[in-house]
């Protein structure tokens, strides 16, 4: 019997190779791999006396030759392998252990090159793994050095016994080790403005088991996108249980809030929209305010920050029951404070870089919706006032929020700011109308003289009025309405302020 063993990563691999040895197998095994052997004082034989050739072209070819993939894809008891085998001379090979190439490690450092790129692109590895896979009720694959251990001790047992449901085990897990490589070049070769193309995979790798998903009858996992970096999937967790699904949804949402903003700010979410946002140079204060957005709903919400949350800003949060902080970073009295809160979690986390944050993908019944991220950089100089009264200094201020506020809050989204905070938002509602009342019934006495964004345009001159009437002086919204003339003559007549974008925010 014989092991054909060709990693990249060669965790455990001596002690697994030992336990193939002891199991009866002979070890054959590439230069690399093999020199690492051999240093950890084991029999190899080299893939190179395998086959008759020296490894050609600096070594990319190796075991692409007949004498390897016969030997993996030969059917055991069949008669016409079996002479092939015998009149060629092959051997066969009983157990394959192969990983690939480091392609995504070296696509991810610092000012990775397209020769490293694809120097880094595996192609016997591919190989010999999909025809162990394919041949795996007679050969035993293994890709992850995590399952060199139990395969070590049913090798080792006695009886030695492998099920032919473990070996299926080990080959769908080696297919999608090379589909998962292949998503990874693709994705890498599609660079960031071809993503949409006729195919696509997205390739992502599990991190963690969930309690259950959504709700507790649902199963889930948590799982990252391994050419891209940061982002909440990968969030560090400094403090507090482990996340559940809503969690992570819930973090997801005010982190992403947190990277939209440049200026120090602070964010309350609950069930995936803000309930409260505040842009203040003093973080305490950002809290405060963005706490004052909704105070009901705040409890038992999830925090986010854009700048490393200060002790000052820990203490103020003494009194209401939070679920999570994320953040940059925590300074160390601050985070020792949080530690105090049994059911708090506090999570460290960076900013999504890489394919991942250029695209949004949802399943749908019998297929998904993939559409490139919503991530447009708008400039209020860009945009066009269309009432008779431009907006004032603070009004802009206030619009900008609200309007970079809006693109996070489910359709029908209605966003109030005053004085550099959120005040007031209607979500997820049929219609606008009903998204204006519930903002304006939220923010209260401080929808007077506040600033309305709407993620998407107002079809009626109901709106305008509902929020003129509500205290409203300044509105920002798309435009693109067959009504805009009456919407526009509304404001007139009512002396609010009126800007279009020309960019719509849907988030459904």
């Amino acid at each position: 019997m014989k092991a054909l063993i060709s990693t990249s990563d060669r965790t455990d691999l001596p002690g697994f190779a030992r336990a193939l040895l002891e199991a009866g197998f002979e070890l054959a095994s590439t230069g690399g791999t093999g020199a690492a052997l051999e240093e950890a004082g084991l029999p190899v034989t080299q893939v190179s006396r395998i086959t008759g050739f020296p490894e050609l072209m600096d070594g990319r070819v190796k075991t692409l030759h007949p004498s390897v993939h016969a030997g993996i894809l030969a059917r055991r008891g069949n008669e016409n392998d079996a002479a092939q085998l015998a009149h060629h001379l092959i051997d066969t090979i009983d157990v394959v252990v192969v990983n690939l190439y480091p392609f995504v490690e070296t696509v991810s450092g610092p000012g990775a090159a397209l020769d490293q790129a694809l120097e880094n692109i595996d192609v016997g590895g591919p190989a010999m793994i999909r025809a162990a896979a394919k041949n795996f009720p007679d050969v035993i694959v293994v890709v992850d050095p995590a399952d060199y251990g139990w395969v070590a001790e049913r090798l080792n047992g006695t009886p030695p016994s492998i099920s032919r449901e473990d070996r299926q085990r080990l080959a769908q897990k080696a297919f999608q080790h090379v589909a998962a490589y292949d998503t990874a070049i693709s994705r890498y070769l599609a660079g960031p403005n071809n993503s949409l193309s006729g195919q696509i995979t997205l390739g992502y790798e599990k991190l963690d088991d969930l309690r259950y998903g959504e709700n507790p009858h649902q199963t889930g996992a948590l799982y990252a996108d391994p050419l891209s970096t940061g982002g909440i999937a990968r969030a560090e967790r400094l403090h507090g249980m482990a996340l559940s699904f809503t969690n992570i949804l819930d973090a997801d949402a005010a982190w992403r809030i947190a990277c939209d903003f440049e200026s120090p700010m602070a964010t309350v979410i609950k069930h995936a929209n803000p309930c409260g946002l505040a842009v203040h140079p003093d973080q305490p204060t950002a809290y405060k305010r963005a706490l004052e957005g909704d105070p009901t709903s705040a409890y038992g919400g999830i925090l986010g920050f854009n700048r490393t949350v200060t002790a000052a800003t820990s203490e103020a949060m003494r009194g209401v029951l939070y679920h999570i902080v994320v953040a940059p970073d925590f300074e160390p009295e601050a985070l020792s404070i949080l530690k105090r809160r049994k059911q708090l979690r506090v999570l460290r986390a960076a900013p999504e870089r890489g394919p991942g944050d250029r695209l949004d993908a949802r399943k749908i019944g019998g297929g998904a919706l993939i559409q490139a991220a919503d991530v447009s950089d708008e400039d209020f100089s860009s945009w066009e006032v269309v009432t008779d009264r431009a907006p004032n200094g603070p009004e802009r201020r206030d619009l900008a929020l609200a309007w970079k506020a809006s693109r996070h809050v489910k359709s029908n989204a209605i966003v109030l700011a005053r004085d550099n905070a959120m005040v007031g938002m209607g979500a997820g509602q049929p219609n606008r109308v009903t998204s204006v009342h519930l903002a304006l019934r939220l923010a209260g006495d401080e929808a007077r003289g506040s600033a309305l964004a709407s993620d998407a345009f107002m079809p009626f001159a109901d709106n305008v009025e509902i929020a003129a009437a509500g205290g409203v002086t300044a509105i920002v919204q798309p435009g693109g309405s067959l009504r805009d003339q009456e919407v526009i003559e509304a404001a007139n007549k009512l002396g609010v302020a009126m800007v279009f974008t020309g960019t719509r925010h849907f988030l459904h």
